[in-house]
């Protein structure tokens, strides 16, 4: 894996909470931060998938399988209704 250096300018008050949470966690600060850029990435990279799979969503195919689910069987053990 490449590794390259950045500058990051962090607020004092930002820098400090992470070096308390880094310690906390038992890990170093480097470690720490790229976790949570990585966290970020993969939180927005999800939005926009679930964006993009619903811009392709047919609808009512989707509802047509839905109303056909079960349809003539029984319920399986413990997928009954509670009375």
């Amino acid at each position: 894996m490449r590794k390259s250096n950045f500058a990051l300018r962090l607020q004092p008050s930002l820098l400090e909470e992470a070096r308390k949470v880094a310690e906390t966690e038992g890990v170093a600060l480097n470690q720490l931060i790229n976790v949570a850029v990585a966290e970020k990435l993969s939180a927005l990279r999800v939005e926009s998938y679930f964006e993009e799979r619903a811009a392709r969503a047919d609808i009512p195919k989707a509802l047509d399988v839905l109303k056909r689910a079960g349809k003539g069987k029984k319920p399986m053990q413990g997928d009954e209704l509670a009375r």
